[in-house]
């Protein structure tokens, strides 16, 4: 009868591809390169101008009224004090041929508890997907809130 786990299957039997020789990771060129994650490079003149340090809170860029198109403007200022909260998950359908096509549209609420909330809306077929897009939607939408008597 023939040995169980033989030597060339590695000791656990069965088929299996066994260990070395792959495909995967140890072959090509440069794979041993350092990459940073999360590193932001603006693509606007107003992001080149935070990341620069030339403007340097986020009311300068309410006082001139100036177009924020890039979240990471928001996340620079207002980094540790942004929360976000789900208002609503709400499926929505569309009829199409073969029955219904259901997505997913998600309400948040971005702010920092000192003045600033925004609010953004996403749809997409998954719901984590969603809600990531409605925080991105919510930080482009930020506006000061006026508090007290002017």
């Amino acid at each position: 009868m023939a040995e169980q786990g033989g030597e060339a299957s590695g000791g656990r039997g069965g088929f299996g591809r066994g260990r070395g020789r792959g495909r995967g990771r140890g072959r090509g060129r440069g794979g041993g390169r350092e990459r940073e994650e999360n590193v932001w490079v603006p693509v606007t003149k107003l992001g080149r101008l935070v990341k620069e340090g030339k403007i340097t809170s986020i009311e300068d860029i309410f006082l001139f009224s100036l177009p924020v198109k890039e979240a990471e403007i928001i996340d620079y200022f207002l980094k540790d004090k942004l929360q976000d909260e789900v208002m609503k998950i709400m499926p929505v359908q569309k009829q199409s041929s073969a029955g219904q096509r259901t997505r997913f549209k998600a309400f948040v609420a971005v702010g920092d508890n000192n003045g600033h909330i925004g609010l953004g809306v996403k749809c997409s077929s998954e719901v984590a997907t969603a809600i990531r897009g409605a925080i991105t939607s919510a930080k482009l939408n930020v506006a000061p809130v006026r508090r007290g008597y002017w």
